[in-house]
């Protein structure tokens, strides 16, 4: 069963994406300041100490909390949450696969009273602990797990990434433009159908090259991969590859030194506040930090949405672009930007979900 938000999130200047590691024995990390970003996020939350007995566990998949982008966005809305409610968070990170359920089991053994999987890869494990303890709660991210003690939170990556595909279309000087994608999953392939459309909708003559590096946490694939796409003339990349995707940023900046100047569009966070707006064209803003606030709050209140999916998309800002984009796009192309998007939440265009 579906459940949409009606609500508005508050926009968020930067959300991310959390994903490094941890040993056999889980390390756990309490520390960590929360962002600006965070700090938006928490208007979601109350501003007092509601949650002071609460007890609230994250683990991230194996891109580690300090990716710059999803892992990094959820916890930031952790952290946002504990200074507004008293909350206490922790999160432990996963190294592989196998570190997923043995982490989510450590939340649940010392009785938190939530516990987050972050990422679809984290799916089946979400759903074996939680069928073997049905009276914790859980949720996740970016999958949807049929269990009456899991609320699962997923978004329309396609919506915001058509977006920026606008951008790039009506922005490259060599119609060719690239995206990057880290594991071949639905979720990405969401971004990557919506980026697709966007740039063919305002640019039919423009190419999309695209490039699966099979990981979310390797960097110097991410370089690799922008290099290999920038030699054959692209001017814009979008990756949507966790800390991967970094390494795009890396390779743009290093051609950009020689006088070249090639673009980059940030993913989940606003990452021109990361990387620069000397490189980053805009920013598909996923606002996992506002959902993990909300959730969790929720849980807090009473109202916990076991056995419910929440979807968030355009109409309930749960995706978009960033105020910074004004920097690098025209105006001109912004009102266009809007446009699209007046049509996408009106229900006239539907943005496909796959390429």
């Amino acid at each position: 069963m579906k459940k949409v938000f009606t609500t508005a999130l508050v926009a968020v200047t930067v959300s991310a994406m959390a994903l490094t590691g941890c040993a056999k024995k889980p390390e756990a990390n309490t520390g960590g300041a929360a962002s600006p970003a965070a700090s938006a996020a928490a208007s979601a939350a109350p501003s007092n100490n509601t949650g002071k007995d609460f007890k609230i566990g994250m683990v991230t998949d194996i891109g580690g909390v300090n990716d710059k982008s999803f892992n990094q966005s959820a916890w930031e809305g952790l952290k946002a949450l504990e200074k507004q409610t008293g909350a206490k968070v922790k999160n432990i990170e996963s190294k592989s696969d196998a570190d997923y359920t043995p982490n989510l089991n450590q939340f649940v053994k010392d009785n938190y009273n939530l516990t987050w999987g972050i990422g679809f890869l984290m799916g089946d494990a979400v759903k074996a602990v939680a069928t073997q303890n049905p009276n914790a709660k859980l949720a996740i991210i970016d999958n949807v797990v049929d269990a009456p003690n899991v609320e699962s939170v997923t978004f329309s990556e396609q919506e915001g990434s058509f977006l920026v595909g606008v951008v790039a279309g009506l922005t490259t000087k060599t119609n060719k433009i690239g995206f990057v994608g880290g594991i071949d999953i639905p979720v990405i392939k969401r971004f990557e159908a919506g980026f697709k459309a966007g740039v063919a909708a305002v640019n039919p003559n423009a190419k999309v090259q695209v490039n699966y590096t099979g990981a979310f946490d390797k960097p110097d694939l991410g370089k690799a991969a922008a290099a290999t796409i920038f030699n054959d003339g692209a001017d814009i990349i979008f990756p949507a590859a966790g800390s991967t995707g970094n390494g795009v940023f890396n390779e743009a900046k290093d051609r950009n030194k020689s006088g070249k100047k090639l673009w980059v569009i940030g993913v989940d966070k606003d990452q021109s506040l990361e990387f620069g707006d000397d490189v980053t064209l805009t920013s598909m803003l996923k606002r996992v930090d506002q959902a993990v606030v909300r959730v969790s709050n929720d849980m807090i209140s009473g109202k916990f949405q076991g056995g419910k999916t929440v979807v968030l998309g355009l109409k309930d800002d749960g995706v978009g672009l960033p105020e910074t984009s004004k920097k690098n796009v025209s105006a001109d192309i912004l009102k266009k930007v809007d446009e699209y998007k007046a049509k996408i939440i009106s229900g006239e265009i539907k943005v496909p979900e796959t390429p």
